[in-house]
Order: structure tokens, then sequence, then C-alpha cells
């Protein structure tokens, strides 16, 4: 079996984050592609949307593939979210399994300073997306000692969709480009709980 951990805030999620969760899995081919919306991140300020909400937000992942469920581990888990206690807990429950895990270009070039990054090494193979252009000799020099550590790090080849949640939720889009950039139900629900309000 192999399992694909896609976690995130998700705050909100959108064409970018779907862009990437199926470029992983077309890689990876997993039996069953976790998305797991975030509790507290370590590397980011808390999100002031609740996890009830983003967590049925996530709803529009499924739409990519029929291997997709959504998890609220790490959001009923409460308080900080460390990749480490998540991929430890898919090891215990499915220990046979191959385990695979998203990981943003962004996030690549700061893998050394995550929480017993050298255990995640082992715990999973990482499965990479650029988010910007011609990326790619800079993402390979952020692997390298990774690999050297005895990690193993994948690259995805789906094109770059260039968007970000902070700017969603800055009302940095027009109406229109937020119509091509939220998946159902992201704006049902953002209009419902009265969402980053700018964007309206």
């Amino acid at each position: 079996m192999k399992i694909l951990l896609f976690g995130g805030t998700f705050d909100p999620p959108h064409a970018g984050h779907m862009n990437n969760l199926r470029a992983a899995i077309e890689l990876v081919r997993p039996d069953r592609a976790i998305v797991m919306p975030a509790g507290i991140p370590p590397h980011k300020q808390a999100s002031a949307t609740p996890g009830s909400v983003r967590l049925a937000m996530c709803a529009c992942f499924r739409a990519v593939d029929p291997c997709v469920e959504i998890s609220g581990w790490e959001i009923e888990r409460g308080g900080r979210s460390y990749t480490y206690h998540t991929l430890t807990m898919l090891a215990e429950r499915w220990p046979a399994a191959e385990r695979y895990m998203t990981v943003g270009s962004d996030m690549l070039e700061t893998f050394q300073r995550w929480y017993r990054w050298q255990d995640l090494l082992r715990l999973a193979t990482l499965v990479v997306q650029s988010r910007e252009q011609d990326d790619a000799d800079a993402l390979r020099a952020a692997a390298r000692p990774l690999v050297e550590a005895g990690g193993q790090v994948l690259f995805t080849r789906a094109p770059v969709v260039e968007c970000a949640s902070s700017d969603i939720r800055a009302g940095r889009y027009t109406p229109e480009q937020l119509a091509r950039l939220l998946p159902p139900p992201v704006p049902r629900l953002m209009e419902q709980y009265r969402l980053y309000r700018r964007t309206f």
C-alpha cells in the first residue's frame, strides 16, 4: 500500500493546492491520499479561521481523485501540529505502507529547520511541486543535503499554478480571479462564515 500525506493550513484551499495534489497523485499513484489540514502549524501564526471550517473547505479535494480522503486528525488532536507526530501516527496505523509526503518548494528550502527532520526523511519520501517558475535548480540544490542524509526526494512535473492563500485573505484578487481560483464548496463556505470579507 502507498499512502500520500498532503498537509497544509488550507486557509483557504485553492487551485494551486488542487494542482499540487493532482501532480503528486499522478507521480506516486497512492492507494490513499490523505488531505490533512493543520491544527496550529509551528512555522506560521495560528489561523484565525476555525479548524472545523478549514476542514469543511477541504472537501474540494475529493474532486481530484477517488483515492482522496480528508482527515481532521491534527485539528482534533489539538496543540501545535508537528509533521513528525502525524507521520508517526500513519506509520503506526499502516506499518507496512510506503509513505509519501508532499512538500512545497518553499518548505523544501527550509526543511532542515523542521522538528526532527532526519526522522521525517526516515518516515516518508518527499514529493516536491514547484510553486514558482524556473526554480528547478534551486530545488535540486535544496534536496541534495536531504538525500545525503538518507532521504528520498521526488519532483512532480506539473505546470506551476501561482496562487497564495495569504493573497486571497488579503483581498488581492478580483471576483473574476477568485471564481477561477476557488473550487467548490470554498466560495459558499467563505460567504457562509463571512471569511476574508475584503475579497467580496
